[in-house]
């Protein structure tokens, strides 16, 4: 008798974690305490990037019997997911919208929930082989600053190796003068002081009234 019921305890564990793990979260604050704390890597559908962040539907794994009866019940909603630990530029933005598509399949690791949004690392594949961790990229574009990594503390390990990753990045774009940490070239320089001199600008208006007479 007693082993029927640890059989049947074992089997009621396996069961509450196979519908944890094909439930289908609709909001931030739907997803367990202790996903966010082990770092789960979750599917999803990208719908739309915002100034927020990246509007996901999130994929659950499909298990056949029990994802059958969850759709019956389960809500619609779209998860806000952000690039943690980046500052994304303007340019950073308009690199997202071209580079990614509505519909498109991502991964994101959960690092940390802050207002009803999820800090996280974003993969896109490459490949069948190759994913892109779109944090690094856009810091290795120079379309971003490295930024605080919100949600994790900031004196774990997992913080500080992330974080040296992210600054790798953006030191790869600062050395190569990629996007934000480009420099005019000192020829660009020149022009743009000639340009704005006030006797360049006098001279302009002169020539200009000339011909207009």
């Amino acid at each position: 008798q007693s082993l029927s019921s640890g059989l049947a305890v074992a089997a009621a564990l396996v069961l509450a974690r196979s519908v944890r793990m094909t439930t289908k979260f609709t909001s931030a604050s739907d997803i367990p305490v202790g996903f966010v704390e082990k770092n789960v890597k979750l599917r999803g559908k990208l719908h739309q990037i915002t100034e927020k962040g990246l509007e996901v539907e999130h994929i659950p794994i499909s298990v056949p019997f029990i994802t059958s009866l969850q759709r019956k019940w389960q809500s619609k909603g779209l998860l806000l997911v952000r690039l943690a630990g980046v500052d994304l530029a303007p340019s950073g933005m308009a690199w997202l919208q071209q580079e990614l598509k509505p519909k498109q399949m991502v991964w994101f690791q959960l690092l940390g929930r802050e207002d009803l949004a999820l800090e996280c690392l974003v993969l896109v594949n490459k490949g069948r082989f190759l994913s892109v961790c779109l944090n690094e990229e856009i810091l290795r574009r120079g379309l971003g600053r490295t930024a605080r990594i919100e949600g994790l503390h900031h004196d774990s390990r997992l913080y500080w190796k992330l974080h040296k990753r992210l600054l790798r990045a953006e030191l790869k774009a600062l050395k190569k003068n990629k996007g934000i940490w480009r420099e005019e070239s000192y020829s660009e320089r020149i022009r743009d002081r000639i340009s704005n001199n006030k006797f360049v600008q006098t001279l302009k208006q002169f020539v200009s009234w000339l011909r207009s007479s």
